[in-house]
């Protein structure tokens, strides 16, 4: 499923959209190059949960944790070069039912977790960006019905 933002509000409020329908226990892999909007995306989905300060790219910490209606674990493997690397994070710790996890640069996987949603941002414009939602297990009704959430609050 695809859905174009226009502004970096837009992003956010797509974001607290998805938020919205998603239940602990997912996983959300990012793609998207530097500067795409996986942080700003990252932000809009943890106001959503109640989390409003100190969401930031982890990228020298590795990982965040933040509490809010659900728990969201915030990684980023963008310093990562190897699989030996991202294995020694012990991910599967962060990958729990009370949870939500969200990863980003994950073109680092040489092989993909299973049950993930893929979320992957390209910029099409100066603040314009095109989202390209899938997932391993989540059929297009939830994408759609989604889609159809966010054009119903889009306001911009």
């Amino acid at each position: 499923m695809n859905i174009t933002t226009n502004s970096p509000e837009e992003t956010v409020l797509l974001a607290e959209v998805f938020a919205s329908c998603i239940s602990a226990g997912e996983l959300i892999l990012f793609f998207g190059d530097l500067g795409a909007g996986k942080t700003t995306f990252t932000k809009g989905f943890a106001k959503a949960l109640g989390i409003a300060d100190g969401v930031h790219s982890p990228t020298f910490t590795l990982i965040h944790e933040h509490e809010g209606a659900k728990k969201l674990y915030h990684i980023d493997l963008y310093r990562l070069e190897t699989q030996e690397e991202i294995d020694g994070l012990g991910l599967e710790e962060y990958l729990v039912p009370d949870a939500i996890t969200l990863i980003e640069w994950s073109e680092r996987f040489r092989e993909l977790p299973e049950n993930h949603i893929i979320v992957k941002i390209e910029t099409t414009g100066e603040t314009r960006r095109s989202f390209t939602f899938s997932s391993d297990h989540l059929d297009d009704p939830f994408f759609e019905a989604m889609k159809k959430e966010y054009q119903k609050r889009c306001i911009f």
